[in-house]
């Protein structure tokens, strides 16, 4: 998503860089090799993804054609649908390729669907409130339709305010349904998915589970999770931007479409299909059980920086780190430093972190995960996101400009008394 900084972010970071490099010491630190720490914006492109994007440029053929150029190209997209159905553990039937996820969650989360000929009515949706914003927007549901529900100060769903919820439900005006995500894109936090869907089915509600942060770094085996429909995005694991899949449980009940138009994807998502992103996108499919083999090795690395944070900055807060989060993510705060200071100073230093969500940076707000746990969302938390190609010397790298940045904050925090 591109993000507009304005005039008004502009002056802000002029001002944090007088503050955090009165030497201009950050132009110094510009001309150093950058790092990036921030795969859960979105990860770099994968070679074999690259190379399975520009095999599909040299195909002339439409996918719906029927000769053989046509063949050929819906070879392709067959294939990039067994991939990504497969990590899924479903068939290929039950794919639908998109737009990425925020078009699958306003897809998805609507009150019409149908079964075969029947029309199926959803008149409840349940959200969590540290969802991603495209779940947490409800989607095609009226605001008055929508629940929000309370997580615990970890940023939990709350099981038992979801319990609350369907139990109010009035069955007779329609279904109830849940959106969830598998973990958080902030703090990394892994949602009680399982026990949330067979609390839903018991009252014969839908399950919609964002995976999106998951793929590569969880099992996504839709069976395994309970879920009725999940939702992914290509470039959260190596894929191209602009790829996206909504995957059923199964192929009768589906939601009406959101995109109209050919009969593309089985009537459920007009318009002919991004054959070159779709490529990618499978390439990026299979490439991921390797990257979820590699997730016990980076939530050791991910320890160990926190490990040193703690030893350097002793009134550091990380948030969430009581329980199951993401092997790759890290999500803190510093006392008396900005969000988004901190993160002007790292990039200076040739790191590139993020101040919260991909979608909201640039806009200097609260973050809605933090105050759902009851955290201080005026001070924002820097999160740190690892992918399969970091090491232990990025460790370090990203753990000498920590400290750096850590000793101004304390030379600042101290100046007055001194004074």
């Amino acid at each position: 998503m591109h993000v507009s900084y304005g005039i008004g972010y502009r002056k802000f970071k002029e001002n944090a860089l007088t503050t955090w490099f009165p030497h201009s010491a950050g132009k110094e630190n510009m001309k150093k090799e950058r790092l990036y720490l921030d795969y859960n914006a979105t990860a770099p492109l994968l070679p074999a993804a690259r190379a399975a994007m520009i095999d599909a440029m040299e195909l002339s053929g439409n996918p719906s054609s029927v000769h053989a150029e046509g063949r050929g190209a819906r070879s392709v997209l067959s294939k990039s649908r067994e991939a990504v159905a497969s990590l899924c553990g479903v068939p290929g039937a039950q794919v639908s390729f998109c737009s990425g996820a925020t078009e699958a969650a306003n897809h998805v989360l609507t009150p019409d669907y149908r079964m075969g000929r029947s029309a199926i009515r959803v008149s409840r949706l349940l959200v969590s409130a540290v969802e991603h914003p495209a779940v947490l927007a409800g989607g095609r549901f009226s605001a008055d339709q929508i629940t929000v529900l309370a997580v615990d100060r970890h940023g939990r769903l709350d099981l038992g305010a979801l319990e609350q919820a369907l139990a109010d439900h009035d069955e007779t005006t329609g279904q109830v349904m849940l959106g969830l995500q598998l973990a958080n894109n902030e703090t990394g936090v892994i949602q009680p998915v399982r026990e949330a869907a067979d609390l839903v089915h018991a009252h014969r509600g839908l399950v919609v589970v964002d995976a999106v942060q998951g793929a590569g770094r969880l099992p996504l085996w839709l069976g395994d999770l309970g879920a009725d429909f999940l939702i992914l995005s290509g470039h959260k694991f190596g894929g191209p931007k602009g790829t996206g899949a909504l995957v059923s449980a199964g192929e009768t009940l589906m939601p009406v479409p959101l995109v109209r138009g050919g009969g593309q994807e089985k009537g459920h998502r007009g318009g002919t299909e991004n054959l070159i992103g779709i490529a990618g996108f499978g390439a990026a499919a299979e490439a991921a059980g390797a990257a979820l083999s590699d997730m016990p090795r980076l939530a050791g690395l991910r320890d160990q920086m926190e490990t040193a944070m703690r030893a350097s900055a002793p009134d550091l807060i990380v948030h969430a780190d009581a329980v199951l989060r993401l092997g790759n993510t890290s999500f803190f705060s510093l006392p008396g430093l900005k969000a988004e200071t901190a993160q002007i100073a790292f990039d200076m230093e040739g790191l590139a972190v993020s101040a919260g969500a991909a979608c909201s940076s640039g806009k200097i707000g609260l973050s809605h995960v933090l105050s759902a746990m009851g955290a201080d969302a005026d001070l924002g938390a820097i999160r740190i996101s690892l992918g399969n190609g970091h090491t232990e010397s990025d460790i370090e790298q990203f753990l000498g400009s920590f400290n750096a940045i850590n000793s101004r904050r304390m030379a600042r925090r101290s100046a007055p008394a001194a004074a």
